[in-house]
Parts: C-alpha cells; structure tokens; sequence
C-alpha cells in the first residue's frame, strides 16, 4: 500500500504502471521502424551515401540505444535522468551525421531513413516527461534536419513540396501519440485518484462503524454498571442527599462524559477527557485547575481510560478545590490530582496498565497515576 491508501494503489503508482505499458508499446514500434523498415533503404542505397561507412554506423548507434533503452522499458522501469540525457545528445548527433551521409536530392526522402527513426526513439525515452520537453525535443530534431537540408543546397519546388509532406506526416502523427500518451497518463492518473478516495472513504466509513458499534457497547456496559443506582435514585432507595449518593453520581456522571469525550477528533485526546471530568466537578461548585507539562503523546484509549479514573474519583470526594496536573516526559506520563479529601475515603481499583500511587498532604489527598509505555507490552488503541 502506498500514501496511506488501503486496498489500491497510490494514484502515481497507478498512472505510471499505465505510462510504462504505453513505453513499451512505443519500444516496440522504434524497434519495429528500425529493424522493419530503415535497414531496407539503408542496404538499397548503400552506394550512395557519402562516406559510405557513416549510414552504418549511425544506423548501430541508433540501434545500441533503442537495445540499451530495452534494460529498463522491458522491466517497466523509468529510464534514469543521466542516461536519457546522454541519449537524447547521442540521438542528435547520429541524426546528423546520417542526415549528412545523404546523397543529393534524398533529403526527406527514402535515403533519409534516420529522420522517422529519430522521433520515436525520443518518445521512448521522454514518454514520461512533460509535454513541453516531448515537444522541444522533436521540434530541436526537425529543426536540425531541416537547416540540414537547406545548407545541402538551394532546393527545388518539388523536392520543398516532398519535405514538407513527409515533415508534417511524420511529426504530426508522433506528436499525436505522445499526446495521446499524456492524456492517458492524466486520465490514469484522475482515475487513480478517485479510486484512492473511494478507498479512503470506504475505510473511514467501516472505521465509523466499528468505533460506534464499540461506543454503544461500552455505552450499555457504562449505563448496566451505573443501573443499580439509577434504581435506586429512582424508587427512593438511595436518598441523594447522603454524601456517599453524591460522590457515586459524581462519579456516574464524570465517566458518562469522559465517554462522551472518548471519540472527539481533538489534537489532546488525553487533556480533553481531563477537562470533561473537571467540567462535571466545576458544575458541582468544586474549584478545579489544570496544569499541563510536556507535549501532546499518543495514548491507547484504554490506557487514557484507567489514567482518568482516579481522577474522577479524587474529585468527586473533593469539598471545595483541586488541582489536576499532567507531567508528559519520554519515559512516562503522570495525571496526578490534590484534592481536599480525606484519604480513607478515596478507594482506587488496582490496575495492571498504570501504577497507582495516594499520600496524604495534611488535610489534603496526593493521587498519581503513572503510565510507562515502555513496559506496555499490548493494549488495544
């Protein structure tokens, strides 16, 4: 999987694999034009060609990179920078030397067997680059055969006419394939793209889901441990207006808001559902700061949950004020609370997540819960 995409390729990936199938397509026609159709003209007029020795050679040198070219094209790999570079200036000057080894009057004509051969070894090679280098390219080759071809000589009508011809023949038909190249590259690139988002939003739907479907289980199992006294509250049993009734629907209501809390997209996970367990304390008359040291850290939520509880349960036994702090460093994370608490009266569950420590501080009560994630071992996030 690529760019955090799940389940298809990354957009890139996905376009360039479609440019390289293009790429060897054209591989194959440059070796087709070669070997198929340029050696014919080139042993058909082999006697005239002045040196006679310099159609040959540029026509191994065209050869040996179209052969080269193949390493990479046949593994559906890009070409390097360098060596298409050096290729394309090799490219050139065999061009020339060929197009100068000419005899009269075959300028763009069956000798000049090189000029056709040229473009597409060039699409090969810049296939993947964009349309303006595609474009300067050829128009560089043209350019080059056709001064060429005026400082051979003064041209006549008719030989103006046939060079025209094949010179638009030729190049619009390879421009048009490598335009026609790009615009599949850019297409596979859109469709890539909107694969990638589909995806994407596949999995944040099934994501959603799973994330509610744990909510409302975690929500029934919060509520059945929280039944017991609701009936009670409810049928009169339990009178509310004991200190023992309060400190338990204290602490009923900071866990149903820290659960609340749990899934909001926040950058603090862990300080957010802090500061709703401190906002159901502060709406009972309790003042309540909040200190926080150290940057931002990932927190399973399970973790965050057992962090939470003596907090919650410090502060629903608080009179008056508290004071929460969290203390984040590279080996653990503190969340520890003062509260004006008795000490007997703050019974803290024994955990094997985090390590649990209470103090009494004259009339006040010291609770730290310290998580070392180090010495986690597994947890579900």
């Amino acid at each position: 999987m690529d760019d955090g995409t799940v389940g298809v390729l990354s957009p890139h990936r996905q376009a360039d694999r479609v440019l390289a199938v293009m790429r060897v397509a054209v591989f194959v026609v440059s070796l087709s034009v070669q070997f198929g159709l340029c050696w014919i003209p080139l042993f058909y007029y082999r006697h005239e060609y002045r040196p006679a020795w310099l159609a040959p050679a540029a026509f191994a040198v065209f050869a040996l990179v179209t052969l080269v070219s193949g390493w990479w094209v046949l593994r559906r790999r890009r070409p390097p920078g360098v060596f298409v570079a050096s290729s394309i200036a090799v490219l050139f000057c065999a061009s020339t030397v060929a197009t100068a080894a000419v005899p009269a009057g075959g300028f763009f004509g069956a000798p000049h067997w090189s000029f056709g051969l040229v473009g597409w070894q060039l699409l090969m090679l810049l296939l993947d680059r964009p349309m303006i280098v595609i474009v300067s390219a050829l128009g560089g080759h043209i350019l080059l055969s056709v001064l060429q071809f005026g400082l051979a000589g003064l041209p006549g009508r008719i030989e103006l006419g046939a060079a025209a011809i094949t010179l638009i023949s030729v190049s619009s038909f390879q421009l048009a394939i490598a335009v026609m190249c790009r615009t599949h590259y850019r297409r596979a690139l859109l469709a890539g793209a909107m694969a990638a988002e589909r995806e994407r939003l596949a999995t944040e739907k099934a994501v959603a889901e799973q994330l509610n479907d744990e909510q409302r289980v975690r929500f029934a199992g919060q509520l059945g441990s929280m039944l017991p006294l609701l009936v009670g509250v409810a049928d009169r049993t339990l009178d509310t207006r004991t200190d023992d009734v309060r400190r338990r629907c204290a602490v009923a209501a900071a866990q149903l808001r820290r659960l609340f809390a749990e899934n909001d997209d926040v950058p603090d996970p862990l300080v957010h559902e802090l500061s709703a367990c401190i906002d159901v304390a502060e709406r009972r008359g309790l003042g309540v700061s909040l200190a926080v040291s150290g940057d931002a850290r990932p927190v399973p939520k399970i973790v965050r949950r057992e962090l939470t509880q003596p907090v919650m349960t410090a502060l629903a036994l608080a009179r008056s004020t508290a004071r929460v702090t969290v203390l984040r460093t590279e080996d653990a994370i503190r969340v520890a609370v003062v509260a004006d608490a008795a000490r007997q009266d703050v019974a803290l569950a024994p955990s094997a997540l985090i390590e649990v420590e209470c103090f009494t501080l004259e009339q006040r009560v010291w609770v730290e819960a310290r998580w070392c994630p180090r010495q986690m071992t597994a947890g579900p996030s």
